[in-house]
């Protein structure tokens, strides 16, 4: 069939916000899923065929923790710098700042013993890049290549970009973590996400906040009140669908309108 009689594909291909989505429900767990995001990670932001190493650290309590890893190779780098106390991605999640390592072979920052024991491992160039979870934890995203000067100029912006992407589901998947007691509910709880969806969308629309805002409030709602998020979701749709005029306590804070 010559191209011009080709049918038009109606499939959209999927945006990194469904992917990770896809990623929570094809997860076992949430180790798996933090894992799985890892390697997710590592090939959005390679670029060009190239390989890059990802680890994702948590702090929290005053303790660090690589959560997710590409490769057995990219936690071993990051726990370099849990033992030395200091290194790009803890700088990066306690600061809450971008941090840059364009060639190892010439940082000073954290001292020889650092920049000699991440590049004995073959690598050159690292990129750190905080999480905003707005809770109880410090999460970043931590990128290493065996290339000086990769994450230089455009792979940076794109990788901020893909950063703020996935901090949704992150500051979600930690949150459900610390608040449960089996990983199983968050599986549980994601998998209902059409009825969230919804109810982000309603608490929008009433309260004029942004999607983030959204589901911080619902969030919030959940923990204070010890209900699932699905539950809480659920009730609000269906009041909001039956008509009702729905008032319900959770807000965001400082704002005067209900929900």
């Amino acid at each position: 069939m010559p191209p011009s009689e080709q049918p038009l594909s109606t499939e959209m291909p999927l945006g990194t916000v469904e992917q990770i989505q896809n990623l929570i429900l094809d997860s076992a767990d949430f180790e798996e899923f933090l894992h799985e995001l890892a390697r997710f990670s590592a090939h959005q932001v390679a670029g060009s065929g190239d390989d890059a190493l990802c680890g994702i650290t948590l702090l929290r309590d005053r303790k660090a923790a690589t959560i997710g890893w590409s490769s057995d190779s990219a936690r071993e780098v990051d726990e370099i710098q849990y033992s030395l106390s200091q290194g790009p991605c803890l700088t990066a999640a306690q600061e809450e700042r971008e941090i840059y390592v364009p060639d190892l072979f010439e940082e000073e920052r954290w001292g020889a013993d650092y920049a000699q024991a991440v590049a004995s491992h073959g690598l050159r160039s690292v990129l750190s890049v905080p999480f905003h979870l707005q809770g109880e934890a410090k999460a970043a995203l931590n990128l290493y290549s065996d290339v000086p000067h990769k994450f230089d100029g455009d792979c940076a912006s794109r990788i901020r970009g893909y950063t703020r992407e996935i901090s949704q589901a992150l500051r979600l998947a930690v949150r459900f973590s610390l608040h449960t007691d089996s990983a199983t509910n968050l599986r549980a709880t994601l998998e209902s996400r059409t009825v969230i969806d919804l109810a982000i969308g309603i608490v929008m629309a009433q309260n004029r906040c942004s999607q983030e805002a959204a589901v911080r409030i619902l969030s919030d709602a959940s923990s204070n009140g010890n209900v699932k998020l699905r539950d809480i979701a659920a009730a609000l749709v269906q009041s909001v669908g039956g008509g009702a005029e729905t008032r319900t306590h959770f807000e965001e804070p400082g704002h005067k309108e209900t929900v």
